[in-house]
């Protein structure tokens, strides 16, 4: 999310890397290009116009100091009204009565069925509460369907009425059963629209005064950009929301609107869906999301996307195979289900300090690359994976026959094991962060600013453009050389 306005703020601090202090030109020049780079984002005009405005004043009362340059300067100033802009804090759902009624509302296509869906996974796993789901949308053909399908995936009751077109009734019957079975959280689906109409306001507002909803979440479609702003203030207006879900936001490398929908509805977004997997889901941190805006990384994310993903007993269980010098391609299958889990090397590698531009120079990651050394692992026999050491040539031969990979490609996966296990000896990474251990975790929070670390980086170019370089110089060199002996 937000990868074009990240590579344009990333250009507007590599410009400022040469001044030695911010004067009213060189920022001004540098938030010109920071408005464009919100306009083209599909930040509303006047929230790009007052954001500027209000970094602006701040950059030219501000002080730097020695110890960092104009660029980190304004990083540090942009970060902090980025948060504010976000809405500072986390905007945690209400649960104080029991059950807790949350209404799913929003136009058709936002995804208020499968968000719904993740919200309830979220809250049964990560608030250990008891939560049903409400098939409140009668009018979409096989929406009681997909929500029940759901529903089992995640080990969530639904409840529904297939016969009945009352939804007043409806959601009143599901509260009560919901009351008698002791649930902590009811989650209602409701109806949508192809857009905002009074008969949509009527439906909502009875349902509303039916059940008393304690929360009444807008599902907003991120890729409408402006669009979905303009809709997320007919409804708070109409029945007065308590925050939003953005949707599609792995969809959209613009994703302006979750810029400018806090701003001008006065209402905090709360969750993010980033993907379609229904663990593609997260709590909205405007301090955490600015960072990653600004190329600064996420590494508290990734810490608790890891306890959530990684079982404890995994990690213990690698732990101690590890204290006992030995490391097989069993444990490295479970690292590379681990890694998958968590996204793959680029899932990953976003949420860490330069991570996007890290990513640039190293070129594309085949995505499929774990599959491939899954497959070579599982063509393996049992003895095979518990000794490494009995690969030799006949047997690489017919692991590569089985996997369908050249014996090349086995090769560089028995190099990367070997790697891994020389490397793992010393500091197994994902059982530190399973068991709260810091030692021999890098810390990231120490890192320098994309200001110092990353802008200062000679141009980052892949390892192919680099030799490539070096070959040119040389030819010049020698051009040169030429030139000098016929004079």
């Amino acid at each position: 999310m937000f990868e074009n306005l990240s590579d344009k703020l990333h250009n507007v601090f590599r410009t400022l890397r040469g001044n030695s202090t911010l004067t009213e030109s060189n920022i001004s020049d540098a938030l010109a290009e920071i408005r464009i780079a919100l306009l083209e984002a599909d930040v509303n005009v006047e929230v790009a116009r007052e954001f500027v405005e209000s970094v602006k004043i701040a950059s030219l009362g501000a002080q730097v100091t020695k110890s960092v340059t104009p660029a980190q300067q304004l990083i540090k100033i942009i970060n902090d009204h980025l948060v504010e802009l976000l809405g500072s804090g986390v905007a945690e759902l209400d649960f104080s009565k029991k059950p807790t009624v949350i209404m799913m509302v929003g136009l058709h296509g936002s995804g208020k069925t499968t968000t719904s869906a993740k919200l309830a996974r979220h809250i049964k796993l990560v608030n250990n509460k008891k939560v049903m789901m409400v098939a409140a949308d009668v009018y979409r053909p096989a929406a009681i369907d997909q929500l029940e399908i759901l529903g089992k995936e995640i080990g969530v009751p639904v409840y529904a009425e297939r016969t009945s077109v009352n939804l007043p009734a409806i959601v009143k019957n599901a509260v009560q059963q919901a009351t008698q079975q002791q649930m902590d959280v009811v989650i209602v689906d409701t109806a949508g629209r192809l857009q905002i109409d009074d008969v949509m306001i009527q439906e909502l507002i009875r349902l509303q005064q039916t059940v008393f909803a304690d929360e009444i979440l807008l599902i907003a479609d991120s890729a409408l950009g402006q669009e979905a702003v303009s809709v997320a203030d007919k409804f708070n207006k109409a029945v007065k929301l308590t925050g939003f879900v953005m949707t599609k936001m792995d969809g959209d490398s613009r994703a302006g609107a979750a810029l400018s929908i806090k701003k001008i509805t006065g209402c905090p977004i709360k969750f993010l869906g980033t993907g379609e997997k229904l663990e593609d889901f997260e709590v909205f941190n405007p301090e955490r999301l600015a960072n990653r805006i600004l190329g600064m990384g996420d590494v508290v994310s990734l810490v608790e996307r890891a306890a959530q993903e990684v079982s404890e007993e995994e990690a213990h269980r690698l732990h101690e195979h590890l204290k006992k010098n030995k490391f097989d391609y069993n444990d490295f299958l479970s690292q590379l289900r681990q890694l998958s889990r968590l996204g793959g090397f680029e899932g990953i590698l976003k949420f860490l300090p330069g991570g996007r531009q890290l990513s640039k120079a190293m070129g594309a990651i085949n995505p499929k690359e774990l599959v491939y050394m899954e497959a070579m692992i599982t063509s393996m026999t049992p003895k095979e994976r518990e000794n490494p050491d009995l690969l030799d040539f006949s047997r690489k031969r017919r692991i590569a026959k089985g996997s369908g990979m050249p014996i090349e490609k086995v090769s560089g996966m028995i190099n990367q094991f070997n790697m891994m296990r020389k490397m793992l000896k010393n500091n197994n990474l994902i059982g530190k962060l399973i068991s709260g251990s810091n030692a021999g975790i890098p810390n990231f929070d120490a890192m320098p600013n994309p200001g110092q670390a990353i802008m200062n980086a000679p141009g980052q170019l892949s390892q192919k453009e680099q030799e490539k370089r070096k070959r040119l110089n040389k030819l010049k060199k020698k051009a040169k050389q030429k030139q000098r002996r016929k004079k």
